[in-house]
């Protein structure tokens, strides 16, 4: 492999990305995941290290600023690289490597079936919760300018939608959708 193809599933928080993004890596052994760095908590079933590198503002910004950021490629073991990141983030990452990236947007079936999810969740406080429907409301106008999008409905069919479109992108490239 001359150089790893990039697979980055975005999507609102609350939309099954992460869901999808593990059943990958369970049922595929060609996929390495990157690891995001994040200034958030850990949430209660988080690892440093395993889910996120959990970052003091002061350390995110350092390595900003020292470009230690997108280094997957020195420690990928010759596998493609699976992301799960925020839409800011996957817009970025599809800018940079362009055709070498396949960007997967993850929508709920419907606004309302996000904000019951993310209620649900009960891992925040009323205040942070009205600030993370805002910021979802705002991602799901995203959509657009990502390469594919799964409907998040049926868990069952959105994972076999998720193989069957990631094989695609492996095998055939970025011009097959």
């Amino acid at each position: 492999m001359d150089h790893p193809k990039l697979i980055v599933f975005t999507a609102p928080s609350g939309a099954g990305k992460t869901t999808l993004v593990m059943h990958l890596m369970k049922v595929r052994n060609d996929l390495a995941f990157s690891i995001s760095g994040t200034t958030r908590s850990p949430r209660y079933d988080e690892v440093n290290g395993m889910h996120y590198y959990f970052l003091s503002s002061t350390e995110f910004k350092k390595k900003i600023d020292e470009g230690d950021f997108i280094e997957f490629e020195e420690v990928n073991l010759g596998k493609n690289v699976l992301f799960d990141i925020d839409v800011k983030g996957a817009v970025n990452i599809k800018k940079y490597y362009g055709d070498r990236c396949l960007t997967v947007f993850v929508r709920p079936p419907s606004p309302e079936v996000l904000i019951d999810r993310l209620k649900n969740r009960k891992t925040e406080d009323e205040e942070s919760l009205k600030k993370r429907i805002a910021r979802a409301r705002e991602e799901l106008t995203y959509e657009s300018k990502f390469d594919v999008t799964i409907i998040n409905d049926d868990l069952q069919t959105a994972m076999r939608e998720t193989e069957e479109i990631v094989d695609k992108f492996i095998q055939f490239g970025i011009d097959s959708f």
